[in-house]
Parts: structure tokens; sequence; C-alpha cells
């Protein structure tokens, strides 16, 4: 039985006896309220989709009972500030631990550790919750529709761009391709003892270990011929193997493995032979952590993104222009 878990969620909409930013004094108050922060705080942190979306995400939360969770508005003002500032995992960790206006925007008067500290792992697991279940997408329709009220957007007007997304992956080369998707197979199918004690051994210490991995990367140009051609072919048997074992035909590391024998490969007289660089397709797999990003013929390595945004014919400076969509696709 797990953990009793207790949503932990503040009332950023009820008002406060006494004031717990009067320690700014005037001068200070007044540039925090005309900051993006004091925008943050009185019209975008309110309706923020925090109790909802994670009440979605775990419907095992209690809510008065059990180890709280963190702040949930805190937890998705931090995510957007990551992606709006660029930082690190570590920056985002420091920002939220002594930055006065992130403090602010997120309405966060104390000074503990529980209020101001997030772990970089927690920091982590909640980003990839929130990727995982698509809810940035409802974040940033609920800002963006509150922007348009607050400042008066005119969305009668808007305009697509096509812009090439570069993937923050390690680009790899056709064998680094295939031992490394051989390789996370390997590690993932090692919770299936009965399974993994039917990989050949010799494949097992080619590939699994991250010395061994590490080899591919060190091939001289003049055997690079030869090692593709093992590699291919040890895919193959892998993927042969375990085609009709649906427990594992279904795990993920064998689709990225059936993916590379498809697109890298032709398949003939029980082998795989690699298939020439030019017939590989645009979208074969391009790096195993990252199996979303494609190949553009002209562009390279990425993703493609269709960005919606208002415009105005207006020559002033005091109009505000908003990205009101966005939609990544390979290409």
């Amino acid at each position: 039985m797990g953990i009793l878990t207790m949503i932990h969620v503040n009332n950023h909409k009820q008002l406060q006896t006494f004031d717990p930013w009067d320690f700014l004094g005037e001068k200070r108050r007044k540039l925090m309220d005309a900051s993006w922060a004091g925008i943050f705080q009185k019209k975008i942190l309110p309706i923020l989709p925090a109790k909802e979306l994670f009440r979605e995400l775990f419907p095992h939360f209690n809510a008065s009972f059990g180890r709280p969770t963190k702040e949930l508005y805190t937890v998705i003002g931090v995510l957007i500030f990551q992606q709006a500032f660029d930082l690190t995992d570590q920056e985002t960790v420091e920002q939220l631990s002594f930055n006065l206006q992130w403090h602010y925007a997120l309405n966060i008067y104390g000074q503990s550790d529980e209020a101001t500290y997030m772990s970089p792992k927690t920091l982590w697991n909640n980003r990839d919750l929130v990727a995982q279940h698509s809810l940035d997408k409802i974040i940033f329709r609920t800002i963006i529709g509150k922007l348009v009220d607050v400042f008066g957007v005119d969305t009668t007007k808007q305009r697509l761009d096509s812009v090439h997304i570069k993937s923050n992956m390690q680009k790899l080369g056709r064998i680094r391709i295939f031992s490394e998707g051989i390789h996370r197979f390997l590690a993932n199918l090692k919770r299936h003892e009965t399974y993994f004690a039917a990989v050949d051994d010799a494949i097992i210490k080619k590939y699994l270990s991250e010395k061994a991995i590490g080899c591919f990367s060190r091939v001289k140009p003049s055997e690079s011929e030869k090692t593709l051609d093992t590699v291919s072919a040890d895919l193959y048997r892998i993927v042969i193997q375990f085609e009709n074992v649906s427990e594992i035909r279904d795990m993920n590391t064998y689709k990225l493995l059936k993916r590379v024998l498809t697109g890298q490969c032709n398949v003939a007289e029980n082998t795989a032979v690699p298939k020439a660089p030019k017939e590989i397709s645009s979208d074969s797999l391009q790096n195993p952590s990252d199996p979303e990003v494609t190949c553009s013929d002209y562009k390279g390595q990425g993703l493609q993104a269709q960005i919606m945004e208002t415009y105005s014919e207006e020559k002033k400076e005091t109009v505000l222009n908003l990205i009101t969509h966005v939609e990544v696709e390979p290409y």
C-alpha cells in the first residue's frame, strides 16, 4: 500500500488580514507591482489550473490527510519561470530559493525551506508529469486567454510562421544510434529475467555495460562500414527473437529497435543490411533519447514548430503581440 499524500494548494484569491509584503516599503513595492512579478501574482497566479490538473494526475491524493505535496501553484509557476528565463534545473532551484521577485510573483511570503526550496528531483519529476499528460497546453491556453483580456489584445489579426527547433540531445552517427538503441533495450529487458536470460551472452557483453557502449563512439573511419554491418546484424537478431512475444513487443525500447531496423536497414536472407545514406527517410530515428526528432534535408536534425502570433498594423511600441498557439511536429 502506497503512502497517502495530501494535496497542498494555497488559496491565492483570499485576502490577508495583514499585508505580508509590507516590509518592502512604498518604493520597492511600487517597482515590484509594475514589474512582471506583480502582473503574474495578481493576474496569472490565481487562475493557474493547479488543483484541477494535479487531481486529474493523482486521483489517490487526499484533500486533508497524508504527507503534503509541494504547493501546486508554486510548482506550476516554477515550471513556467524555468522556461521563460531559460534556466537549468540547478539555476531554477537557486532562483526559487533566493529571488525575491520569484517569491512575490508566486505569493510566497514565508521564508522556510518548505515554502522556498524545491529539490532538482522534484522539479524534474513534476516537469516530466506535465509533459507526459500534455498539461503544458492547458497551462498555455489559460495564461494566454488571461493576457488577452488584461491587455486588450486584438486576436482578429494573426499570422502563422514555421520555425526549426534543434534538439538538445547529442547528434549521433548511425553506429551510435544502433548501439544506443540495443543498450537501452537490454537495460529494460533485465526486468524480465526469463527473456533476458535467453539473449546471447555475446550480445549482452557487447552492448549492455556503459564501458562497452562507449567503444562504439571511438570506431575508426576505416572500421565504420564493418562495424555498421555487425551492429545491424545484431539488432536484427534481437528484433526477430522477440517479435512474437507480446509482452516484449509492447515495450517502447523494443519499438524503437524496430523503428531503427525499418528506417536504417534492408532485411534480406535472414539478416539486415544497412541502407545507403540517400535511402534513409527523414523520419528515421535520430537519437533514442529523443525519438520525436526527425531530419530535414535542408535544416538538419530537429523539429518543426508552427507558431501563431497576433499582429498589428499600427506602428506603436505600446501594442502587445502574443503567441497564441504552438504546435510542434516532425519534418
